[in-house]
């Protein structure tokens, strides 16, 4: 029985650097690149749900982890940390969430904090499969 595996159909306007281009804008935006392929609800929806995780963190007075640790958990905290983008970025330059975790609350707050960046990631990558037409909407 043969299959019928179609490859992506690109758009006469649609060039082959779309989809890197939506994958980097996602991750450094939230919902930047779904607002990029005009899918402005969800691209809304993205922004504020990371943005808002990110912010509670931050008030929470939430860890926000640097790359130069040894112990596995933080570097994989770092990671989830780095998916938040220029967010990330601007929490580091600011100097947020440099404080030692001494309540329960701040602890609450970091992991609010990775979770919006695996979101991000998560969102940044679905952009990029709308971008090349492996999802439909």
């Amino acid at each position: 029985m043969p299959t019928n595996a179609q490859a992506p159909a690109r758009t006469a306007g649609q060039s082959s650097s779309l989809p890197v281009m939506v994958l980097i804008a996602g991750w450094l935006v939230p919902g930047a690149g779904h607002f990029l392929l005009k899918k402005w609800i969800r691209g809304t929806l993205l922004f504020i749900s990371i943005v808002a995780m990110f912010s509670i963190g931050i008030a929470l007075k939430g860890k926000v982890y640097t790359p130069n640790t040894s112990e596995l958990l933080d570097v994989l905290n770092f990671v989830g940390d780095l998916g938040n983008g220029l967010l990330y970025l601007i929490a580091r330059v600011v100097g947020l969430g440099t404080a030692p975790v001494e309540l329960a609350t701040a602890d609450y707050g970091t992991k609010f904090m990775v979770v919006a960046g695996l979101l991000n990631i998560i969102s940044a990558v679905d952009a990029h499969s709308l971008a090349t037409g492996r999802k439909n909407s």
